[in-house]
């Protein structure tokens, strides 16, 4: 039986490995301990991350990229290639990293006035982040850029932040199902609750703004 396991686990890596191009520590350890486990996440991640859905192949890599850089997870390079392999040119890319770095400013700003009113209301402070995150997303197309940072705050735990762009993610043209898509890469890459508190989220955000919801 060890035997089986142990062929079966190894047969799998090497179809991962031809297929991914790269192999993780985790891989090999369900390989060694259920290739059935890894052969089911395998299939998971293949639809979830993988295959073209909603998002196109660069579209999908602009929302990965920033919410790589967003949540520091230096693993994930392959992201990079996929990017290029998709069609995106190097400013693409840095402006697709810009907009996990503008998500960041948006705590500071948040903060600030609430904590500064008398000086910082809450139009100029909102005003002053919109204002540096559609200079960092550069010329990625501004609806997709919407769903990177609904993502992106997705990721952090920051229900503020996805409030403030859902409203214009759909105005600029998103579907529901580029942004049910981008939601979807929370569950792979920060869990199951992180992904609930986003779908949450995004239900009382659709009843408050009149926008279309998660179902």
């Amino acid at each position: 039986m060890d035997s089986q396991k142990q062929e079966a686990g190894a047969k799998l890596l090497e179809e991962m490995l031809a297929k991914r191009g790269y192999l993780l520590s985790y891989h090999r350890m369900l390989a060694a301990s259920d290739p059935g486990i890894l052969s089911a996440y395998e299939n998971l991640y293949t639809r979830l991350v993988l295959n073209e859905r909603a998002l196109n192949l660069a579209e999908r890599e602009i929302v990965w990229i920033a919410l790589i850089v967003v949540t520091r997870v230096r693993y994930a390079t392959f992201h990079f290639e996929r990017a290029t392999q998709g069609g995106l040119d190097d400013a693409s890319i840095v402006d697709s990293a810009a907009i996990g770095a503008a998500c960041e400013s948006f705590d500071a700003l948040h903060f600030n006035q609430n904590a500064f009113a008398k000086w910082l209301p809450e139009d100029q402070a909102m005003q002053r982040y919109f204002a540096m995150f559609d200079t960092a997303r550069g010329n990625l197309p501004p609806a997709i850029a919407e769903v990177a940072a609904v993502v992106c705050h997705g990721a952090l735990g920051n229900a503020a932040g996805m409030r403030a762009h859902f409203a214009r993610a759909f105005k600029l043209g998103a579907t529901t199902e580029q942004m049910a898509e981008g939601i979807s890469y929370l569950l792979q890459h920060r869990g199951g609750p992180t992904m609930i508190d986003a779908v949450n989220c995004w239900e009382s955000a659709a009843k408050e703004f009149g926008i279309p919801g998660p179902y």
